[in-house]
């Protein structure tokens, strides 16, 4: 979707969800679900983290909706570039 100012992309899943206990920690750096999880299982807990940051870095917002046992839509929105590139 593209507003005048805005790219915002969604990325949607039917997973098992984030409990609305959770929503609020799912972009800290290491935080996981299931805190008996290892690294080996099912990663460092630092993805979205990164997403975040990129995201930040770029002037645009991320954020994320929930529900149990129907999935998650997240939800980036960058501000739309309206510069041209030079060849070197």
């Amino acid at each position: 979707m593209k507003s005048d100012d805005f790219v915002v992309i969604e990325v949607a899943d039917t997973g098992i969800g984030i409990a609305p206990e959770h929503l609020s920690s799912v972009f800290n750096r290491f935080w996981r679900a299931e805190k008996a999880r290892s690294c080996r299982q099912g990663g460092s807990g630092l993805r979205l983290a990164i997403v975040q940051a990129i995201t930040h870095a770029h002037g645009g917002e991320i954020s994320v909706t929930s529900k149990l046992g129907a999935g998650s839509c997240f939800r980036v929105k960058l501000p739309v570039f309206e510069g041209s590139f030079k060849d070197s």
